[in-house]
Order: C-alpha cells, then structure tokens, then sequence
C-alpha cells in the first residue's frame, strides 16, 4: 500500500511561508515607527486644537446668528477665567483646556487679556469688530485666530 504525500508547493497546499510572514511583521513594524512620532504630535496639540476650533466656531455661529436674525450679535470672552461664548445662547460658555492660555487678545485694537469681559461685535451686514487672539499651550505651540473684519471670517495661522 502506497501513500501519497505532498510537499512542497502545489494545488493542495495553503499558507503562508515563515518569510512571508516576517514580511508583513517588519512592514507593519516599519509602519508603525514611522507615523508613532506624528501621532504623538496630534496627542500633544489635543488641547490647542480643541481650543482653536471652538473659538472658530463661537465665531462662525455669531456671525450666522447676527445675518440671520438681522441684529448685532455679541461673542463674549472671559479671559481670567478662560471662557467664552455668543450672547444670548442661554450662557452656554466654553471653558479652553487647562493647558491653554490667552496671551493676547485684542478688540479693536485694545488689548483685552487681562481684562475680564472682551465683547466683539458681529454685525447683520456680514462684518465684525476687529479682533485677534493667540494662544498658547502648555507645550509651547502657540497659535494666531483673527477676523477679517470685511468678511467676519476666522483666519488662523501656526507660529513657531
């Protein structure tokens, strides 16, 4: 009686080899190092970010609120306490991370960082006080959020 082994490669054989599998581990690994240090920038500038962007959209939903309802609308800062929000939004405030701070903070070209109420003005035709504000975080990035005053609209910039 004669029994039919196979080996080697053939129809009947599935797998995977042990270089191809070392293969994939290295890739993976290789992956993995290369994007470790880009998420732990992201990790870093959480607070940053999440501050930039609900300064960006208390700013956007006063500009919103003053074309839509026809009537000046008011973002109101608190700077020693690090809150802000749009007038008349039942007090809804936003508190920015613990980690983040106002530097400078100018309205109309007064500065305001020390003060402790900052109003900017939106107005019904789509403009809006002049205002800038940058801050800064506990890991040393800072970051510049200012109005055109023509259109309202938020600017941003990173500086280093």
């Amino acid at each position: 009686m004669k029994t039919s082994r196979q080996h080697g490669p053939g129809p009947g054989r599935r797998g995977f080899t042990l270089i191809e599998v070392m293969m994939v581990v290295a890739i993976m690994g290789l992956t993995l190092t290369m994007g470790l240090p880009s998420f732990l920038r992201v990790i870093h500038k959480e607070g940053l970010r999440k501050a930039e962007y609900d300064l960006v959209e208390a700013c956007r939903d006063a500009r919103r609120a003053a074309i839509m309802n026809n009537a000046v609308a008011v973002l109101d800062i608190f700077p020693v306490q690090g809150t802000f929000g749009v007038g008349g939004t039942a007090n809804k405030q936003t508190q920015l991370p613990h980690d983040v701070t106002i530097d400078i903070l100018g309205v109309n070209f007064i500065q305001l960082e020390h003060a402790d109420e900052a109003r900017v003005h939106f107005f019904p035709n789509g403009t809006s006080d002049e205002f800038t504000v940058v801050l800064h975080s506990s890991t040393g990035s800072y970051i510049k959020i200012y109005l055109d005053t023509v259109t309202a609209l938020p600017n941003i910039e990173d500086i280093r």
